[in-house]
């Protein structure tokens, strides 16, 4: 970086001479086609207006990530990256973790910092909004509520969430199965116990005969982990009406994409939940969502924000299931973004899927740290740069950038100052979110929660009274398991329930489901 021979300007006219250093950078971004601005060039600490550093709009389903130390501008990438895909026309899904990006529907307020940033990046910025829908998971939060079943929501996410181990994943599998086949519905949790807690009984243990067994321990464990799991307010999560996915792929009727925006700081305590859910959204996606190869753009672009806590304690087979969900959705028209801190949060493997990247600081206070950024170094292309010193000295909204160019060789590393979002950069206030959420089409559909007959009533409806006992007896499982009494009625309501509907249901990598309709 210390050539400093110029070259004729390499943008607008009036740009300024471009060090020679810079000219190759410069040329890697000279894109034909639509594209995203992220912003212009820093070449020896120098803000170069007239290179833009840009992502073609065709491989933004070629995925990607933003990663960075907390407070070094991601979320304002997010927003910018969302924006600009809105225009494009692309439908956007963003994660919503702090709270601060339902602004992205309102226009941005010009003020001094924002004039000095579009200044500096030769930016004409004008305040814009963008059309959004807010959606909240159960409902918690001024959001749609978005709800899943169970039955389609699966045994492999529900093991993780549950922190199952393999043993005791593959039992719920086989519970899943059973339900599946004798078209007992499985909307909500209670569901989920009424079947574990007849397969347990006498008659139940009859049914799994032929196909295996399960545990009265093993089936303990699954109980304690849905009391625990309730406790903590899950079961808002699961019911119906459960939200079509389909429902995020809408445009707005002046052509522009519709930006859905996840509200989550309601559940922020409960991590491993929402990150769970938002595989069990991009999994439903990719089950429902026929094959369109390459496109001139991306169906939808996934923000999947703070992405270490989905591979956090990860089985071998979950992460295998993320790497192919990954590599294949791909080529049906949707580009997945994560969110996180260091690339080391992502595993090896579905880092391989990631074509694009924008790269904030990394801080380097501990020999774990200096550890993390080496290692984020070696990740990248070969650099002109001197990357471990410019990780640690980028600003507040300026990232290194590598992206895949139109013909999907990787771009050179370009060390970018960012662009300034258009959109207002806070969060909207409550009142004008709700303002938002009951004018949206959406919470006409979803925001009543119906409770129809499934499992649990089916079951309870042939369980007996209970006769008396001489002496009360000891239980391994909960209560639920003290109601269901051994019986042959339920033998035969078991036999008997199995319908065209079950058989209706095939499951996709994750376990998730989804009927024919």
């Amino acid at each position: 970086m210390s050539d400093r021979e110029t070259v004729p300007p390499a943008g607008p006219e009036g740009a300024g001479a471009l060090p020679a250093g810079a000219r190759e950078i410069a040329s890697g971004y000279a894109f034909t086609g639509p594209a995203l601005d992220l912003g212009a060039l820093l070449w020896d600490g120098a803000c170069h207006p007239g290179v833009s550093v840009r992502v073609p709009l065709p491989v933004l389903n070629r995925h990607g990530l933003v990663a960075g130390a907390t407070g070094t501008g991601k979320t304002k990438t997010l927003q910018l990256i969302a924006e600009q895909l809105s225009a494009q026309g692309v439908p956007v899904f963003l994660a919503d973790v702090k709270g601060d990006l339902s602004g992205i529907a309102r226009p941005g307020r010009p003020d001094d910092r924002v004039r000095k940033r579009s200044g500096e990046v030769g930016q004409e910025w004008a305040p814009a909004g963008f059309p959004a829908e807010f959606l909240a998971l159960g409902g918690l939060g001024h959001g749609v509520p978005v709800r899943a079943t169970v039955t389609s929501f699966g045994p492999v996410l529900l093991a993780k969430v549950l922190q199952l181990n393999h043993t005791q994943e593959q039992s719920l599998g086989l519970i899943f199965h059973y339900a599946d086949t004798k078209g007992l519905e499985l909307i909500d949790l209670k569901d989920l116990r009424a079947v574990v807690a007849f397969l347990t009984s006498d008659a139940g243990r009859a049914e799994l005969r032929d196909i295996g067994g399960l545990s009265g321990a093993t089936a303990g464990v699954i109980l304690r982990s849905l009391t625990a799991f309730e406790a903590q307010g899950a079961a808002d999560f699961f019911g119906e009406p459960e939200f079509d996915t389909a429902d995020l792929l809408r445009t707005a009727p002046d052509g522009r994409g519709i930006v859905s925006v996840l509200e989550l700081p309601a559940v922020q305590d409960r991590p491993l939940l929402f990150s769970t859910f938002l595989m069990w959204l991009l999994a439903d996606l990719f089950h429902d969502l026929p094959e369109i190869g390459d496109a001139d753009k991306p169906r939808l672009v996934f923000f999947f924000d703070e992405a270490h806590l989905l591979f956090h304690d990860a089985s071998r087979a979950f992460l295998d299931s993320i790497t192919q969900t990954v590599r294949l959705i791909r080529s049906k028209g949707v580009g997945v973004f994560f969110v996180t801190q260091t690339p080391e949060d992502v595993p090896g493997d579905v880092l391989a899927q990631l074509g694009n990247r924008v790269q904030h600081a990394l801080r380097a206070f501990t020999p774990d740290d200096h550890k993390a950024l080496r290692a984020t170094v070696q990740t990248f292309p070969k650099s002109a740069y001197d990357l471990e010193e410019l990780l640690t000295g980028l600003g507040t909204g300026e990232a290194v950038v590598t992206v895949l160019s139109e013909t999907g060789a990787p771009t050179p590393v370009a060390a970018t100052r960012l662009r300034a979002p258009e959109s207002l950069m806070g969060p909207v206030d409550a009142a004008g979110l709700d303002e938002t959420v009951h004018a949206s089409p959406l919470h006409e559909r979803y925001a009543q929660a119906v409770d129809r007959e499934s499992a649990y009533e089916r079951l309870g409806a042939a369980r007996p009274a209970p006769e008396p006992e001489a002496a009360p007896r000891e239980k391994e499982e909960p209560s639920l398991v003290e109601q269901v009494v051994a019986s042959g009625m339920f033998k035969s309501l078991a036999r008997s329930v199995g319908t065209q509907l079950g058989r209706e249901i095939t499951r996709s990598l994750f376990g998730t489901a989804r009927r024919r309709r």
